[in-house]
């Protein structure tokens, strides 16, 4: 799966990482805890949460999880986005609830 694929899966927003769109994505997490993300994450990876602050990014990066989806229309200000920016990890931002989300992903093939 793509981060396309993601995109359009769970109607989400680009926020940044138009041009990293055709990167596959292996595993997904769903978690507001980073202390899980960091003991339960594999590579390449898309980060579902609703956490929205600069230490997302740092254990995106840390993890080499591509794409951050932050979920219940949440979205990360000027500074997490530059911070995303330069670490080139995709940012989106879904309406949807955060259980909705790693369902469709589940549901289409996509496994933790």
């Amino acid at each position: 799966m793509t981060i396309q694929d993601l995109k359009t899966i769970l109607e989400a927003e680009v926020i940044f990482g138009d041009e990293l769109m055709d990167q596959e994505i292996h595993t997904a997490c769903g978690s507001d805890m980073m202390s899980d993300v960091l003991a339960f994450v594999k590579d390449q990876s898309v980060l579902l949460t609703g956490l929205v602050n600069p230490q997302v990014v740092r254990t995106a990066d840390m993890m080499d999880i591509r794409c951050i989806v932050f979920v219940r229309g949440k979205r990360p200000d000027n500074d997490i986005i530059e911070l995303a920016q330069e670490r080139d990890i995709a940012l989106m931002s879904t309406g949807l609830r955060m259980f909705t989300a790693c369902g469709l992903l589940w549901e289409k093939g996509l496994r933790g």
